[in-house]
């Protein structure tokens, strides 16, 4: 069954050429700024969109091509160390979706907030974790940045303003509003931005948390990443209104091409100006992913190999910036294809050493779960025998 046209992730793109992680080496020269218009126009609801025109530079633009390659490869190693027993439990892959975690990086500082959903690997990343500490985390070593026993679905980075990673659907929405109700109370012109997943959208709590949001005018941008399927369920079958940047009702929203870095980078540049000055905003990204939902799920069984593949052709995040750094002379395509080939090494590079890596300490089991020092113990099933005194 074929998806409505308003709601097609084939959407053809009208055109791709009008429209963070250090890079290893500086191929242009020439840093003097872009003006490059966005692929697609913004759709605003209660408010003025902001202008389709982005100003950028060449090394941004490298730094995105090189921050969405690595993505693209550290989940799709993932897949095979998943396959291969070395990652357990659930494992959801952001593949397809990178152009959001970069350009909403290049828009705002380490000093803004972000929390999201169970699908958090590139986010972390983005944020200034190590791919290390990602898959340390995802193979349950103590080098984790959960120490090994969060695993996928709980990433987690305070120092870096990234709260998570987190399992519940919808759950970090009013997580979310409270950080930037802290921010407010704290007076620190910061914003927190909340996403989730279109399967997300219609839970209550998302309702709940933007009325007080909303009340309060506080910093908070929920950003509804669209990849048109809540788990296996295609977005039109799950949502009378499909047009989640409407949702707020009284709150003013916009939707985007979330394939698109540039448009990203300048809506979410755009939201939190708005956020620190007016309060909420919603922010809609229409978005794909190529794998199915997590990786118990083949993805194929309710969408068509040629839809996947239409997508990649047409709309992938890292070809729209190759065409971009090629058409304007920035590097050339060898350049490119000789940058991943460094991105395979340093991927390759992570994966070895967090296998040498050591799991937690069986005490760990213990830690993290009450208040230090209350001397808590822990029994077996039968109340008769002491287990552990918690620390």
């Amino acid at each position: 069954m074929s998806l409505p046209r308003s709601n097609n992730p084939l959407k053809p793109i009208s055109s791709l050429l009008s429209y963070t992680l250090p890079l290893h080496r500086s191929i242009s020269t020439n840093d003097s700024p872009l003006t490059i218009e966005t692929s697609l126009p913004f759709i605003a609801h209660n408010c003025d969109p902001p202008s389709r025109a982005v100003t950028t530079t060449s090394s941004e633009l490298m730094s995105f091509f090189h921050d969405m390659s690595l993505m693209r490869r550290m989940e799709i190693t993932a897949d095979f160390l998943y396959k291969a027993r070395l990652i357990r439990g659930f494992c959801h892959l952001y593949d397809g979706q990178e152009a959001v975690a970069v350009g909403m990086e290049a828009a705002i500082t380490r000093k803004d907030a972000i929390i999201t959903s169970y699908r958090d690997h590139c986010t972390f990343l983005s944020r200034g974790g190590t791919m290390h500490e990602i898959y340390s985390e995802l193979m349950g070593r103590r080098d984790g940045c959960s120490k090994g026993k969060g695993g996928s679905m709980h990433l987690y980075r305070k120092e870096s303003g990234f709260y998570g990673g987190h399992g519940i659907v919808g759950a970090q929405i009013p997580l979310g509003c409270g950080i930037a109700l802290a921010q407010k109370y704290c007076k620190d012109e910061n914003v927190t931005f909340a996403l989730y997943g279109d399967g997300a959208a219609n839970q209550g709590q998302l309702f709940e948390a933007l009325n007080i949001a909303a009340l309060w005018n506080l910093p908070a941008i929920l950003v509804c990443e669209n990849n048109h399927y809540g788990m296996g369920t295609a977005a039109w079958r799950a949502a009378k209104s499909p047009a989640y940047y409407k949702r707020g009702d009284y709150v003013p929203g916009v939707k985007l091409d979330g394939m698109d870095a540039l448009a990203v980078k300048q809506v979410c540049k755009f939201a939190k100006e708005h956020a620190l000055k007016n309060g909420p905003i919603i922010l809609e990204m229409d978005t794909y992913r190529y794998h199915g939902h997590s990786m118990s799920d083949p993805g194929s069984t309710y969408r068509t190999r040629d839809e996947i593949s239409g997508v990649r052709l047409e709309r992938d995040p890292i070809e729209r910036i190759r065409k971009l750094l090629v058409s304007h002379d920035i590097a050339t395509e060898k350049e490119l294809k000789d940058m991943e080939k460094e991105i395979r090494k340093e991927v390759e590079e992570a994966i070895g050493k967090a296998k040498d890596g050591r799991r937690p300490d069986p005490s760990e089991l213990f830690t993290n779960v009450y208040v230090k020092g209350l001397g808590v113990e822990a029994y077996g099933t039968d109340r008769k025998e002491v287990r552990v005194t918690l620390p």
